[in-house]
């Protein structure tokens, strides 16, 4: 099986949350009901594998309630058995993927059972990212009682799916704190690393919610000169609005090089 390449034009605003929760404790919750809203993903689970051979679960959110014991079953022994395996291993490069559609006679008879027949998963859908010699295997499900996704919900899931990959692995990422992944991207990645020190400052506090009043208040500096300082970044950035800086960040958080 071959994997996808993924579009990397997904609205901005629409994975905003996810964004501002990396490195919080509470991104599982944000995540889970992000993918909700968005796609209705009734469950996320997150596995990191590595080319040696080594799986961990790393996040279990939603509404399957043996969803722990999935994810311990799956990192000790049935992820040699996933029919997405090859698709995952033979990506080279760091884009996302989206991998392919479920099918349940993708899967051996044992591995049925315990993974969707006793657990009531009716559908999957799952995206991946590698970050060095690490696989960041996101998968989306829904049980029966919701139904199969639908079309739209498909489309939605691989439009969003690059951000929300991106941020997954970006979270996981040891050490890594939201503030000090914006400081990173903004000291080091064309084109926000030509922005001056203070344009630099007020994206990253639009980048976190702060209002221009709130923004004005945290730097000690005039309403006026926040708005200044906002405009001149935007022309800088060949941008017009808070839409398409967030844009231009998760391009960044996705792109080559981007969580090295």
């Amino acid at each position: 099986m071959r994997s996808q390449t993924m579009p990397t034009n997904p609205s901005a605003g629409d994975v905003t949350p996810a964004v501002l929760a990396i490195g919080r404790c509470d991104f599982p919750e944000v995540l889970i009901d992000l993918l909700r809203r968005q796609a209705g993903v009734g469950h996320c689970m997150v596995f990191a594998l590595s080319r040696a051979g080594a799986a961990h679960c790393l996040l279990d959110a939603g509404n399957i309630p043996i969803g722990g014991d999935l994810g311990a079953a799956y990192a000790g022994q049935f992820h040699e058995s996933d029919p997405n395996r090859d698709a995952l291993f033979e990506t080279e490069g760091d884009a996302p993927i989206m991998l392919p559609a479920f099918a349940p006679r993708m899967y051996g008879a044992r591995y049925r059972k315990i993974f969707f027949q006793d657990s009531g998963i009716v559908d999957k859908c799952a995206t991946a990212i590698w970050v060095d010699d690490s696989c960041f295997y996101v998968n989306f499900y829904r049980i029966a009682a919701q139904g199969r996704f639908g079309t739209a919900q498909r489309e939605r899931l691989e439009a969003i799916a690059p951000a929300i990959a991106a941020s997954v692995a970006r979270h996981f990422q040891e050490g890594a704190t939201p503030d000090q992944s914006l400081a990173a991207l903004f000291a080091t990645r064309a084109p926000l690393s030509a922005l001056t020190p203070r344009e630099q400052e007020v994206c990253r506090h639009i980048l976190s919610g702060f209002s221009s009043e709130a923004i004005s208040q945290g730097l000690g500096i005039s309403l006026h000169s926040t708005l200044t300082y906002r405009k001149r970044a935007y022309e800088r950035l060949g941008i017009s609005s808070q839409n398409e800086l967030f844009a231009i960040v998760l391009r960044l958080l996705w792109g080559p090089r981007g969580l090295n």
